[in-house]
């Protein structure tokens, strides 16, 4: 298989208020990545995000997705290739990470703060009055379930409720992009089932766009409109798969025929990938 391969999307589940056509918000053109000691992260990675996808970047670890993301955000450079963010259209951004919020795996929120105070620091930084502030904080809170604990520090939270924090504090500077690394891996199956069911409904409300890093085969199928599978050795694209789904998923959709099939596919590109086939 071509280390680029990829399926154009068929459709499938998209975020509010579709439109045909939607432009591309992000893109990566031939992106390559070798650190100073010699690791040769990313090879010949070519990706388009279009406005309102869920796209999960899937793969095992050493793969790059990680890598990938923080490019997108600007925290990274590519040692060769182009990287593009665009705010609408072709109106491309100055800097990238304007639109965008970044989400981590650990939820870093500062323990000397309150959870409003938490939420509130990306507008703070950008010197937003409170004025304007405390309304997008609330109403950050509320959409993520946390109306009620603006005043609790973060060690009196679970960590389920401590990553809806850190998700809130996202949506306080209203991006039109959610860039997420791997933001449930640490919780329970539990907690993270539920957390990804809520982020789908946020993602259908708000209408973001949403690129999402996993190594669960299982979350990338429930959560995305698209999978784009890497391979490890370095970093590439081995296959890009559109996700059919209803519009609203939920536990029915974790077992039923669809879904399991999508997982056998994924499971094959990978175990292919881990193989070196491709």
């Amino acid at each position: 298989m071509n280390s680029n391969a990829q399926m154009a999307p068929q459709g499938g589940m998209r975020g509010a208020d579709p439109s045909p056509g939607e432009e591309v918000v992000l893109r990566a053109q031939g992106v390559e990545k070798t650190y100073p000691n010699g690791t040769h992260a990313l090879d010949e990675v070519n990706l388009e995000v279009r406005r309102g996808e869920f796209v999960s970047l899937l793969g095992p670890s050493g793969c790059g997705k990680s890598t990938l993301l923080k490019m997108f955000a600007g925290i990274e450079q590519a040692s060769s290739g182009e990287i593009s963010a665009y705010a609408q259209g072709d109106e491309s951004m100055e800097n990238p990470s304007h639109g965008m919020a970044m989400v981590f795996q650990e939820a870093t929120l500062m323990p000397w703060s309150r959870v409003a105070g938490n939420v509130r620091l990306p507008l703070d930084l950008a010197g937003v009055p409170k004025s304007v502030s405390t309304p997008r904080v609330n109403e950050a809170l509320n959409l993520v379930g946390l109306e009620g604990f603006e005043n609790v520090y973060p060690r009196e939270l679970s960590g389920g409720m401590q990553m809806r924090a850190s998700i809130a504090r996202a949506l306080a500077v209203q991006p039109k992009v959610f860039l997420m690394d791997e933001p449930f891996g640490a919780l329970d199956e539990f907690t993270r089932n539920r957390l990804d069911a809520d982020l789908l409904d946020l993602w259908r409300q708000r209408g973001f766009t949403v690129v999402f890093v996993t190594h669960s085969i299982y979350e990338a199928v429930f959560l995305s409109s698209r999978v784009v599978v890497m391979a490890a050795r370095p970093g590439r694209i081995i296959a890009d798969i559109p996700i059919e789904g209803p519009e609203v998923r939920d536990e029915k959709f974790r077992v039923s025929k669809p879904f399991i099939e999508y997982c056998r596919v994924l499971s094959d590109h990978l175990a292919r990938a881990n193989q070196g086939e491709c």
